[in-house]
């Protein structure tokens, strides 16, 4: 029986609650459609955290590369048939170049040894003109790109890349929770009483990721890659956390809820420990972290929110199901476009705003008086999204086929 090897390249193993829901969806739909003639290797920076929630067997893999990743790449896609790219954000440079480069250099090794590559439900935002010049050489040799929104699809044409495209929706609209991880938040936040007010925060002033010799420890990712640094930065991030410190006792305090520090990936357990020790009500906040939190459980908690404050992405993806009220204080392209799509510009605040915390502190009296009023919105917003990333496997189905990697008539 042949087995088919499938290279799945996206930012793993960073305990990042979005990229860990995209994998597990994604290793699902590799094994739905394939059966069990597959072995899919997953490469990571940090194997360790990987293991968490991927569980390694004969048909599955976890390789280890370094971050100067170029040689190990190379040699991954020569030994693989079929090259998956399963990262949302694969053509933006807002968290690092490095991360685009890292994408670009597994399409262009899939090219140069002759290997079918897919974009699977990515998406297209922010990028340097250096940048756009390469993702439009490198990204046009991809076989198909499976783009999850229409505005990604339109910046990719826009910067000339010539793929074949299509449009769908985020592959985490497709994710299940574990059933043991039902009413696990009250469970263990019996002292919550209420349903929480959820704030999924990032500190946008530590981005880009940058590449240098040296820098501070505690700027340090991991070398030779180093956090943004600067006095004004650090300074900005202050004040952030303190706006945000701020919101979350006038939560307390005006509308008598609790508060959930959300940091959807370890990174932003930083900003999210900073909030907590600058509110006058730490006793009525807590902070889950995907340091500690798979996501499941995570995601358990985000549907079971009374209102979500977001500057991630998957956190406002993940909560769609529970119809969570919500608001998004954005800096790049992927929630305003998603904000688009589910027609909540109107709770849309700009990070960069100066009066983004007043406006925020609007939006959330707003939503607490009336959390029906984004119901419809929501709820057809989720449908459609969902019945969109439903479409997801069979174009893979469809992709592998084309290519010779024929699913077994009783895989799902």
């Amino acid at each position: 029986m042949d087995v088919t090897r499938i290279l799945l390249v996206g930012y793993n193993g960073a305990n990042n609650t979005g990229a860990e829901a995209l994998l597990r969806a994604d290793i699902d739909d590799v094994r739905a459609v394939l059966g069990d003639r597959v072995h899919i290797t997953i490469p990571s920076l940090n194997p360790v955290n990987l293991r968490r929630y991927i569980r390694e067997g004969p048909e599955l893999e976890i390789v280890r590369i370094p971050t100067v990743f170029f040689r190990a790449m190379r040699r991954l896609v020569r030994d693989t048939d079929v090259v998956v790219l399963v990262e949302g954000s694969a053509y933006m440079d807002t968290w690092t170049p490095a991360l685009l480069w890292f994408f670009l250099w597994a399409t262009h090794c899939a090219h140069v040894e002759g290997k079918p590559c897919l974009a699977y439900a990515v998406d297209a935002g922010t990028l340097s003109a250096v940048n756009r010049a390469l993702v439009r050489r490198v990204a046009s040799s991809t076989d198909l790109i499976v783009t999850r929104s229409q505005a990604a699809a339109s910046r990719l044409a826009s910067w000339g890349v010539t793929a074949p495209t299509q449009v769908t929706a985020d592959n985490a609209f497709t994710f299940t929770t574990d059933p043991a991880d039902d009413g696990w938040v009250a469970r263990g936040w019996p002292d919550a009483e209420r349903a929480p007010v959820g704030l999924a925060t990032v500190d946008f002033f530590r981005f880009p990721v940058v590449i240098r010799p040296w820098g501070r420890a505690d700027d340090c990712y991991r070398w030779p890659y180093y956090f943004s640094h600067s006095r004004t930065r650090r300074l900005a991030g202050e004040v952030l956390a303190a706006g945000y410190a701020r919101t979350a006792d006038r939560i307390v305090e005006r509308h008598d809820r609790p508060v959930a520090l959300i940091a959807m990936e370890e990174l932003d357990d930083r900003l999210s420990g900073a909030i907590l020790r600058e509110m006058r009500h730490p006793e009525r906040a807590r902070v889950f972290s995907a340091r500690e939190f798979n996501a499941s459980q995570l995601t358990v908690l985000l549907r079971s929110l009374e209102l979500l404050v977001t500057s991630r992405y998957h956190a406002a993806i993940l909560s769609l199901a529970g119809q969570v009220p919500q608001i998004a204080v954005g800096h790049d392209l992927r929630l305003s476009s998603l904000y688009d799509e589910l027609r909540l510009d109107d709770f849309f605040l700009r990070a960069t705003s100066p009066a983004v915390f007043s406006d925020l502190n609007r939006c959330i009296d707003l939503l607490i008086a009336d959390p029906h009023q984004q119901e419809d919105r929501l709820r057809h917003g989720y449908r459609a999204h969902l019945d969109r990333a439903g479409r997801n496997r069979g174009f893979l189905r469809a992709f592998l086929a084309a290519h010779g990697y024929e699913a077994e008539p009783w895989a799902a």
